[in-house]
């Protein structure tokens, strides 16, 4: 571990960054080359007290979390994640888990859908980032189990979607989940760990699983149960990384359909206060 090391190079990784690369706007009078500080802090969600402490090489160890939220807002490639990570002494994050790499080129994408819910997730349905439209839409997912996880075993999971969409949606899960374990083609490993772990906890998952039912969830037409909004039917959009392990999704409304003034109203309405569901 070293923490002198680390601050140094956050500090050379922000100064390579311009504001334009992470959606922030371009003032006449910037007296730094790249980001500011704050502005790390702020894409981070950390305090500017905090980041500037660990720039300056002092304070605790980050976390693997807040090592994920600096990668992610400096844009990182993997070789940099991985290095800042080395500095840090910690142990590299799984690919499928909450702290996962995230794709400079998905963030980028990601920034560009500003006023579009849109979130990155892996194919195992772990969510890694959100806008602020996908919260007020599906509430917060990031941080805990992975949805399909939640979907099975925490009846809170499914107040997302009308009780008479249930089924569906567990479907499609399953199916999903049998192309993510074919194509990474390992026999032990994180995503044999969660079919394991729901095979033993989910019936209704177990049933499901022994049909084999293979299907790549590419896109799909449904309705999403708004607190302040009502039901809202949108169409949930994917594009997949060249190794199909992490995807960026995305809602628009259903045209003629109430959603259409109800995502008008998004940017208003807050993050929704619901149990987690399944995007």
């Amino acid at each position: 571990m070293d923490l002198r090391e680390l601050g140094a190079f956050l500090r050379s990784r922000r100064d390579g960054v311009r504001p334009s690369d992470v959606g922030l706007p371009t003032g006449p009078r910037r007296r730094v080359p790249g980001l500011r500080r704050d502005e790390v802090a702020s894409l981070a969600g950390a305090s500017v007290e905090y980041y500037t402490e660990v720039e300056r090489g002092g304070g605790a160890q980050p976390s693997e979390q807040m090592l994920a939220a600096f990668a992610r807002a400096l844009r990182l490639s993997r070789d940099e994640r991985d290095h800042l990570y080395h500095l840090a002494g910690r142990p590299l994050p799984s690919s499928g888990g909450a702290a996962a790499h995230v794709h400079p080129g998905m963030l980028d994408l990601l920034d560009r859908l500003a006023g579009t819910p849109a979130m990155v997730i892996t194919d195992l349905h772990m969510v890694l980032v959100q806008n602020a439209l996908a919260r007020a839409l599906v509430g917060d997912q990031t941080g805990g189990a992975c949805q399909v996880y939640r979907w099975f075993t925490d009846p809170r999971a499914r107040l997302l979607y009308p009780e008479a969409d249930h089924a569906h949606h567990s479907r499609v899960m399953v199916a999903d989940l049998w192309a993510a374990v074919g194509r990474r083609a390992e026999r032990t490993g994180e995503a044999h760990a969660l079919v394991a772990e729901l095979t033993a906890r989910s019936a209704e998952f177990t049933e499901l699983w022994e049909r084999r039912e293979v299907a790549v969830r590419r896109g799909d037409r449904k309705r999403i149960v708004h607190r302040s909004l009502g039901v809202l039917e949108v169409n949930c959009l994917t594009l997949a990384s060249e190794d199909g392990r992490q995807r960026l999704l995305w809602f628009t409304p259903v045209p003629g359909t109430a959603a259409v003034a109800g995502f008008e109203l998004l940017p208003v309405v807050g993050t929704q206060e619901l149990g987690a569901g399944s995007p």
